[in-house]
């Protein structure tokens, strides 16, 4: 047994127990539909705790589909943080049952009598253990109204780039990026054309779109080419393909002619709207004769993430440029190979979605994604290249956001 797989286990026998403590509690307590459906409550609530196991199971060692292994985790994640909140309620429910027992064992005053009318056992506090119910309800409603309120609420970010090299001419220029659109997700076409406009609202000079058009199929910019059609700003706007735009997790990582169809429809729909779709490639950006570079790799992820993007080849024929901006969706491409090419002043990211669940405001960020990427959202600086992470336009899997908004970014570049 390998050590990840030993840990799984582990880790799933320890969930099973904690199930099995919050179940216990749970049948104790005098709640009418439990009572009468006793043997049903704890069916249900055995089957949904095991198939979301299994399903965690088979999302890591199987190619189950992107969308469904997410539905699996939000769920186990929303099943998981409300059990943690319980628990604390049932140990203190439990200590004081258990000093309740002890006491009365030590008192000698009683009569025989007496003691033989105690109960034996000591009952659970409903008024404890339902309030935990309440306590553990919190997280819960938290990402029930993610879902309402938190998956169209784009907010504006607003940034300053110092950029030594920067030429004059582009000195107070105004760049916007926005990422993850993930089209496929979407339900509500108004809230979507709502952001659009928040964006445009800005009038930037110039658009940067930093991967993951869709889920997985072309087809799913169906209903919402028109919108992203309206993303125009005067220099133009780039873009750049993310890892679910390949479609490998729909066709199977193998290739295809379904899946290079496929590909090739969702470059088509960057062209007929009218980006600059970069393929390893950058271009020129010229304003009173003097130029930077606009360059676009494709995706390229640390670990197991699809590694498409060829540097090298972004880079060839820029050596002369005084400043080169880059887009690449994956910011772990940023500490592992941008890092090594010191001309390239900023790197434009997205992908992560800040796990569409945390905290971040001017001062303090955080997610349970910033376990998995040190570089998750927001401006990094190493020496002098910058990388700025995008927390998504869109979302997948869990259809919403808490803390996590949906966020267009506007840049304002500055000659440091």
């Amino acid at each position: 047994m390998s050590d990840r797989l030993f840990m799984l286990v582990l880790i799933s026998v320890l969930l099973l127990i904690i199930d099995w403590y919050i179940l216990k509690a749970l049948l104790s307590l005098k709640i009418k539909i439990i009572e009468k459906r006793r043997t049903t409550f704890t069916r249900l609530y055995w089957g949904y705790s095991i198939i979301l196991i299994l399903g965690v199971f088979a999302g890591i060692y199987f190619n189950i589909k992107l969308t469904a292994r997410a539905i699996i985790l939000v769920a186990f994640f929303m099943s998981f943080v409300t059990k943690i909140f319980f628990l604390p309620f049932l140990f203190i429910d439990d200590i004081r049952r258990g000093i309740l027992l002890i006491t009365r064992k030590l008192r000698d005053q009683k009569t025989v009598t007496e003691k033989a009318a105690e109960p034996e056992k000591i009952s659970r506090s409903e008024f404890i253990v339902k309030s935990g119910l309440i306590v553990a309800a919190v997280p819960f409603g938290a990402l029930t109204w993610g879902i309402i309120s938190g998956a169209y609420d784009y907010q504006i970010t607003r940034r300053k780039l110092y950029l030594k090299n920067l030429p004059k001419a582009f000195h107070g220029l105004k760049l916007a990026q926005i990422s993850d659109i993930h089209s496929g997700s979407f339900y509500n076409k108004k809230a979507v054309l709502g952001g659009v406009e928040m964006l445009l609202g800005e009038k930037p000079d110039l658009v940067f779109f930093t991967g993951d058009l869709v889920n997985n199929l072309a087809s799913e910019m169906k209903d919402y080419q028109d919108i992203f059609s309206k993303v125009k700003a005067p220099l133009g706007v780039f873009s750049v393909l993310g890892n679910h735009d390949y479609g490998d997790y729909y066709f199977g990582k193998e290739p295809s002619n379904a899946k290079a169809q496929n590909l090739e429809a969702v470059k088509k729909t960057h062209t007929a709207m009218g980006w600059n779709l970069l393929l390893d490639e950058h271009r020129r950006l010229k304003i009173d004769n003097e130029e930077i570079g606009i360059l676009g790799c494709q995706n390229w992820g640390a670990g197991r993430f699809i590694q498409k993007g060829d540097l090298v080849k972004t880079l060839k024929g820029t050596e002369d440029l005084p400043v080169k901006l880059l887009m690449s969706h994956d910011p772990s491409h940023w500490r592992a190979q941008i890092l090594n090419h010191p001309d390239i002043d900023v790197t434009f990211s997205g992908h992560t979605h800040g796990m569409q669940f945390g905290v971040k405001t001017k001062e303090f960020q955080w997610s349970p994604v910033e376990y998995i990427y040190k570089d998750w959202a927001g401006l990094y600086t190493e020496k002098d290249q910058q990388l700025y992470v995008n927390v998504g336009y869109g979302f997948l899997g869990y259809p919403g956001r808490v803390g996590i908004l949906p966020e267009i970014t506007i840049f304002e570049l500055q000659r440091s």
